[in-house]
C-alpha cells in the first residue's frame, strides 16, 4: 500500500443494506430498493418536487436519473454507524445519453457527489435524509 487513502479504501466495510441498494445501482435497476428500505420509509431529499418521498417514489426518481445515465456508477466513499445512525458519502459517474425530464441527452459525462443519513431498523432503513450536488451534475451536463 501506497498511501493512508489506499488502506482507508481496503478497510471501508459497508452496511448490507447500502451495499444491495449500490449494487442494483450499478445494475441499473431499483429493486434493491425493496430490501434495503423499509415499506413504510419516508425519504427526505433536498430539491425533489416533493421533498418527503415515499419508497415507490423514490425508486421512480431513482430510474428517471439512471434512464438519463445509463451508465452511471455510484460508490462509497465513507460510512459511519453509530447507534442506528448510519452516514455515507457516495459519488457517482455518468454519461448524459438519455432524456432527463424534458431535456434531450448532452452526451456529457458528469460526476457528482451526496451525503446521506439513514436511520436503521432491523437492517432496514427506516428513514431518509439525502443531499447531493444537483446544481453540479446540471452543470457538467450543460443544463444550466
Amino acid at each position: 500500500m501506497n498511501s493512508s487513502v489506499e488502506k482507508k479504501a481496503m478497510s471501508l466495510t459497508i452496511t448490507k443494506y447500502e451495499q444491495i441498494w449500490v449494487d442494483g445501482l450499478n445494475r441499473g435497476d431499483v429493486s434493491g430498493a425493496d430490501e434495503a428500505f423499509a415499506t413504510n420509509c419516508v425519504i427526505h431529499m433536498a430539491g425533489a418536487p416533493d421533498p418527503n418521498l415515499s419508497v415507490s417514489d423514490f425508486k421512480d426518481l431513482v430510474s428517471g436519473l439512471l434512464t438519463a445515465f445509463p451508465d452511471l456508477h455510484t460508490s462509497v466513499n465513507d460510512q459511519m454507524v453509530s447507534g442506528d445512525k448510519v452516514a455515507t458519502r457516495w459519488t457517482a459517474i455518468g454519461t448524459h445519453t438519455g432524456p432527463l425530464g424534458g431535456s434531450p441527452p448532452s452526451g456529457n459525462k458528469a460526476k457528482f457527489e451526496g451525503l446521506i443519513l439513514d436511520r436503521v431498523v432491523e437492517g432496514q432503513v427506516v428513514e431518509r435524509w439525502e443531499q447531493w450536488d444537483q446544481m453540479g451534475m446540471l452543470q457538467q451536463i450543460g443544463l444550466v
